[in-house]
């Protein structure tokens, strides 16, 4: 049996890193072939985004369902259903005749995912307690790493290969490497260091004077506030270029300055959690967020616009994890499949809740100003709420972390 912070710990927070980037590929997949999938079958974008909306909504109940799995049967099945998950959704894409049966083959793609997601952290916070937050912070960023590699990597195989091709190998790489990574995972934690880190999170918890229920009503709240704020640029800045007359080109290398930036914030974050705790940590991002927000409202010049979305990223990119780490700083351990991922769920709903709105605010005006004002509105609530929680966890330091025995 083995205890937190071993050698062990950060081995296995390195294969759930590569399990989360292999693990993470049918989300970022079908962003890049939503042009040849609209090219085969003739129909319009709105049309053609059809499998990637429901990739997202698969990938945002799944991490709720399968983090309940999780609790119940360790993660280690859990990975194993979700490579085989991942293997026919993919499959079945490739095979598939309509856009509709394409569309449902994503959701499973997006339910499979969601296992390398929530349950993956969750269970890295398990195994640590004084290194906790750069722990979660990185599980955290397998799915950045995913982002950044896979339409990178795939993009000439597609062009030479086709879609359907590159799904029906990636389907075999799911089940060829997934599964075996899962079974590096089958270790127990040492009991004695479980119950010791359960007793840290009741006294924390204690301090609260809040049930763990609305403590995770709090952060779900808090969790879709923020990610409404995020989607405004993360969703819309290609759009936005494009209405400047930047170009399309320019607005995806906005994005990948921010989903890099993103990567480094998370790694800051992590660290930062470890001395302050997830709260404290959560609020500072919240704070820099809006501020990145308010700066795109006077920045109209390509340079301002690639400065201020590095800026962006790197303040957001730490904010979901905190959500994670507050979890397992309050709740008990053995909940935290199921919690952690609720409240996951609820940021990637609240993506999606503000990609809508920003556009439906942009049809109404004419004009992205609004919708970036509503994302500040947005990111005032998820500040007050972390605001709210720091000010009623007494007192504000963390609970000291003292050694077993």
């Amino acid at each position: 049996m083995i205890q937190h912070d071993s050698k062990y710990s950060w081995f296995r927070l390195s294969v759930t890193l590569a399990i989360a980037t292999i693990g993470n590929v049918g989300m970022w997949l079908i962003i890049v072939v939503m042009p040849a999938i609209q090219s085969e079958f003739h129909i319009d974008r709105a049309e053609a985004a059809l499998p990637y909306t429901l990739t997202m909504i698969g990938f945002a109940f799944g991490n709720f369902i399968i983090g309940g799995f999780v609790d119940r049967y360790g993660i280690v099945r859990v990975l194993i259903a979700a490579a085989v998950l991942n293997a026919i959704g993919l499959a079945g894409a490739a095979s598939a005749s309509s856009i509709a049966v394409i569309s449902g083959f994503q959701f499973l793609i997006g339910l499979g995912n969601a296992a390398t997601f929530g349950p993956l952290i969750a269970d890295v916070s398990h195994w640590f307690l004084k290194r906790r937050g750069i722990a979660v912070a990185l599980a955290a960023s397998g799915n950045y790493f995913s982002g950044a590699l896979w339409p990178w990597v795939l993009k000439d195989v597609i062009e030479l290969q086709g879609w359907r091709s590159t799904y029906v190998v990636l389907a075999g790489l799911s089940l060829a490497i997934m599964m075996p990574l899962a079974l590096w995972l089958k270790a127990k934690l040492n009991a004695e260091s479980s119950a010791h880190a359960d007793h840290i999170s009741r006294e924390r918890l204690a301090m609260t004077t809040m049930s763990s229920n609305r403590v995770t009503a709090l952060l779900g709240i808090a969790g879709i506030a923020c990610c409404v704020a995020m989607s405004m640029p993360q969703v819309h800045i290609v759009a936005y270029c494009v209405d400047l007359g930047f170009g399309a080109v320019v607005g995806a290398e906005m994005l990948s300055l921010m989903l890099l930036g993103g990567v480094v914030s998370r790694v800051i974050s992590g660290v930062l959690a470890d001395r302050l705790g997830g709260v404290k940590t959560l609020l500072i991002g919240s704070v820099l967020q809006c501020l990145g927000l308010i700066f795109y409202l006077p920045s109209n010049s390509m340079m301002s616009l690639y400065a201020v979305s590095l800026m962006f990223g790197l303040a957001q990119g730490g904010i979901v994890p905190s959500y994670a780490l507050i979890v397992r700083e309050y709740l008990p351990g053995h909940e935290a499949g199921s919690r952690v991922g609720f409240v996951l769920m609820t940021t990637i709903l609240g993506m999606a809740l503000g990609g809508w709105m920003s556009g439906w605010i942009y049809v109404k005006t004419g004009s992205y100003e609004l919708a970036f004002i509503n994302g500040i509105v947005w990111n005032l609530l998820n500040m007050a709420i972390a605001g709210f929680f720091l000010w009623w966890s007494k007192p504000s330091r963390p609970a000291p972390i003292l050694p077993i025995g």
